[in-house]
């Protein structure tokens, strides 16, 4: 008999933490988060004028234009549909520093960034280690302004306000370095060209 109660007690402890914990708190931060924070609880998802997804501001994408601010390379293809890495959407090489295709694609990468008179930085050639990072350093993005200003007919005057917009500072004012949010800055371009032609 004190079996059979003490397996009814453990079953319905069971039952009762499943509740809450598989039920009950999703559901609470589901609720708060959608009520509370909705454009980042919905994946920071930025659209267009047209209401087309464009996409997130917490994802980096892929610019090749000379018209964008590139942003950091990434070992994963994670906006290229069909054609995505079989990694998944995020990770790294995990090339080892000895990997000679890892050096490879670094050189590659610094010799393109000198062609067009830019100091091959460390955002601007090694990718994140998720692969995902949305942010290059101010430094960076300032290294990029003249090609970006150029290619759009614009003074880099007009794009500076823009780039410090969209610098995002340190984690709580302490952690980190301020970064430039690559997607959001390219958009306002676009948005200033649509408004300022």
């Amino acid at each position: 008999m004190n079996f059979i109660r003490e397996t009814i007690t453990a079953v319905r402890m069971t039952l009762v933490l499943w509740l809450l914990t598989a039920i009950i708190y999703p559901l609470g931060i589901l609720l708060i988060g959608q009520a509370l924070f909705p454009f980042q609880a919905n994946g920071s998802v930025m659209v267009n004028l047209d209401n087309q997804v464009i996409g997130s501001a917490l994802i980096g994408q892929t610019f090749t234009s000379d018209r964008y601010f590139h942003g950091r390379p990434s070992a994963v293809r994670y906006s290229e549909g069909k054609q995505a890495s079989p990694t998944g959407i995020s990770g790294a090489s995990n090339f080892a520093p000895s990997n000679p295709a890892l050096l490879e694609r670094i050189v590659e990468e610094a010799n393109q960034l000198q062609e067009q008179n830019i100091e091959p930085l460390g955002d601007l050639i090694y990718a994140s280690g998720s692969g995902l990072d949305p942010h290059i350093s101010l430094r960076s993005a300032r290294q990029q302004l003249s090609r970006v200003a150029r290619a759009r007919d614009v003074g880099e005057n007009d794009i500076i306000p823009l780039i410090n917009k969209y610098t995002d500072g340190r984690f709580l004012r302490t952690f980190g370095e301020p970064g430039v949010n690559v997607l959001r800055l390219n958009y306002a371009l676009d948005l200033q060209e649509i408004n300022f032609p």
